[in-house]
C-alpha cells in the first residue's frame, strides 16, 4: 500500500479551483492578523494566567509565557514559509501531504481535529464562567447545575457555540467583521488591565519570583510531567522545572497563529499576507501576555489568585469591583473570538481532508449562496456543543497542547523536506537558517511535550490509534490520490 504517496503542490492548488469545493477569496493581511489576535488573546490571559501561577510557576509564569512564545516563534517561521508556498486550506495537514505523504497527512489532520475541536470546547467552557460571573455582578445568578464550577449541562457554553456556528455558516467576511469588533473590545480591556493594574502592583508579591520547588498532589502519579518520570526525578511544582512545566501548559494560550494558515485559500494575496498575519499576531500577543501576567501576580499574591477568573478577581481584591465587571465583558468578547476562529480552523482542516476523499467528500461541498463548507461547519458545531456542554475544562487543555506541539514538529520537519525535494517552488517568504531553525523548533516542541503529564500522553496515543484505524477502514479506500493512481495504472 502506497500510503506515503505525496500530493503535488500543483495538484493541491488545482483542487482549489473545483467549483463545488471552491472557497471565496475575501481576506486581507489585516483580516488575518485580527484572526490571529482573536484566537490567541483569550484563554491564556483571562483564565490560564491565574491557574498556572497559583499551581505551577508562581510569579515566574511570565517567564513561562516567554518560553512558550519562543517555541511558537520558531514554528511560526516554518508555518509562514509553507503558507506562502502552498496557499491551500488545511494548514499542517496540507503541508504534510505535500512532503511526507498521505498517511502522515491523515495523522496530522486527525491530530489537528484533536487540537481545534477540543480547544473550542475548552474555551467555550471558560467563556461560560466569565459570562456567569458578569451576570452575577449585576444581580443575576445562574443555577450551579447550568453554569457553575461543575454543571450538569453547561448551557451558556452550548449557546455560544451555536451562535458562532451560525455566523460561520453565513460567510467568512461576516465572521471576520464580527471578529474585528470583538478583538478591538478585548484589546482595549487588556490594555486597561495593564495600565490600571500598575497602580496596585506591590513589590512584595513578586517575592519569591521563582518559588521553591515542592511536591504537590497536582504532579503526582499519572499527573507528573513525563520528563520527570523518565529521568526518575521527584515530580515537583514551582522552581525552575515549574517554569517549563508551566510553559507546556500556557502553550495552550498561543495556539491559533497556525489557524491563520488554514485561511490561506480564502486570502486575496496569500503569499504576501499569510506570513504577515502569522508573525504579526504572534508578536503582538506575546508582548500582551507577558505584560498582563506580570501585572496580575504583582496585584495579588500568586497563591491567592483565582483559577477561574483571575483578572477580574484580582481587581475585586483591591476594591475595584466595577473594573472587574469591565474585565468580564472584555473576557467574554475575547473568548468569543477564540471559539469563533478555532471553529473556523477546524472546518477548514476537515474541508481539505474531505476534498481529498480521506473523509466523505460530499461534506466538503461549498454552500452555493454563502461560499462556506456549511455541512462541515454544522457538524463540527454540534460536536463542539456536546463537548462544551458535558466535559470539564481541566481534562482537555493539556490534551490540546500535545496535539498542537505534534503538529508543529511535523511542519518544522516538512519545511526542510520541501526545500530539498522542490527547491524550484516560488517562496514569497523563506524561513531563515534552514535547517538549523526547524531543528531547533522540533527540539523545543519535543521538550515541551515531555513536560506534559503522563496521562496526557496516554490519552493522546489512544486518540491517534483510533485515527489510524479509521484511516485504514475508510480513508485509504476512498482516497482520491489512490484512486487517481489506480486509474492511471500506477
Amino acid at each position: 500500500m502506497d500510503i506515503f504517496r505525496t500530493k503535488s503542490v500543483e495538484q493541491s492548488i488545482r483542487d482549489t479551483e473545483d467549483p463545488e469545493h471552491q472557497l471565496r477569496k475575501r481576506l486581507t493581511a489585516t483580516d488575518l492578523t485580527v484572526f490571529g489576535i482573536g484566537v490567541i488573546v483569550g484563554t491564556g490571559i483571562f483564565v490560564l494566567t491565574g491557574q498556572v501561577a497559583k499551581e505551577v510557576a508562581g510569579p515566574a509564569v511570565a517567564l513561562s509565557f516567554v518560553v512558550a512564545g519562543i517555541v511558537c516563534g520558531l514554528a511560526a517561521l516554518c508555518y509562514a514559509e509553507f503558507a506562502s508556498t502552498i496557499p491551500v486550506a488545511g494548514s499542517a495537514y496540507t503541508f504534510a501531504f505535500a512532503t511526507l505523504g498521505e498517511f502522515p497527512a491523515w495523522v496530522i489532520g486527525w491530530d489537528l481535529t484533536l487540537e481545534l475541536a477540543l480547544a473550542a470546547a475548552v474555551v467555550a467552557v471558560g467563556w461560560s464562567g466569565y459570562f456567569a460571573s458578569m451576570l452575577a455582578s449585576i444581580g443575576i445568578h445562574l443555577p450551579a447545575s447550568l453554569a457553575g464550577e461543575n454543571p450538569v449541562v453547561n448551557v451558556p457554553a452550548i449557546l455560544i457555540v451555536l451562535l458562532l456556528t451560525v455566523i460561520l455558516v453565513i460567510g467568512i467576511k461576516v465572521s471576520s467583521r464580527v471578529n474585528l469588533i470583538l478583538v478591538i473590545t478585548k484589546i482595549t480591556v487588556v490594555l486597561l488591565v495593564i495600565v490600571a493594574g500598575l497602580f496596585f502592583v506591590k513589590g512584595a508579591n513578586y517575592t519569591p519570583f521563582i518559588p521553591e520547588a515542592v511536591s504537590t498532589p497536582r504532579v503526582e502519579g499519572l499527573k507528573a510531567p513525563l520528563i520527570q518520570v523518565l529521568f526518575g526525578v521527584t515530580p515537583v511544582a514551582f522552581g525552575v522545572m515549574g517554569i517549563f512545566s508551566a510553559a507546556a501548559i500556557v502553550f495552550f494560550a498561543f495556539i491559533g497563529f497556525d489557524i491563520v494558515a488554514t485561511a490561506a485559500e480564502e486570502t486575496i494575496h496569500p503569499q504576501r499576507d499569510v506570513p504577515r498575519g502569522i508573525l504579526g499576531s504572534l508578536a503582538i500577543c506575546t508582548a500582551l501576555y507577558v505584560a498582563v501576567s506580570l501585572v496580575v501576580v504583582g496585584m495579588q499574591r500568586y497563591d491567592r489568585l483565582s483559577t477561574s477568573a483571575p483578572l477580574s478577581d484580582a481587581f475585586i481584591s483591591v476594591g475595584y469591583g466595577w473594573l472587574a465587571t469591565i474585565i468580564s465583558v472584555g473576557a467574554i468578547a475575547g473568548l468569543t473570538t477564540v471559539v469563533l476562529v478555532l471553529l473556523l480552523g477546524q472546518t477548514r482542516v476537515l474541508f481539505a481532508m474531505c476534498r481529498d476523499g480521506l473523509l466523505p467528500r460530499p461534506l466538503a461541498k461549498v454552500h452555493p449562496r454563502y461560499g462556506t463548507p456549511a455541512r462541515l461547519t454544522i457538524i463540527i458545531g454540534v460536536v463542539t456543543m456536546a463537548l462544551a456542554g458535558f466535559v470539564s475544562f481541566g481534562e482537555l487543555a493539556e490534551l490540546v497542547n500535545i496535539g498542537t506541539l505534534f503538529a508543529f514538529v511535523v511542519v518544522s520537519i516538512g519545511v526542510v523536506i520541501l526545500r530539498r525535494t522542490r527547491p524550484d517552488l516560488p517562496r514569497a517568504f523563506r524561513a531563515p537558517l534552514v535547517p538549523v531553525l526547524p531543528a531547533l523548533s522540533v527540539l523545543a516542541c519535543l521538550y515541551l511535550m515531555l513536560n506534559l503529564p503522563v496521562q496526557t500522553w496516554l490519552r493522546f496515543l489512544v486518540w491517534m490509534a483510533i485515527g489510524v484505524v479509521i484511516y485504514f477502514l475508510y480513508g485509504y479506500r476512498h482516497s482520491r490520490t489512490v484512486r487517481a493512481r489506480v486509474k492511471s495504472g500506477g
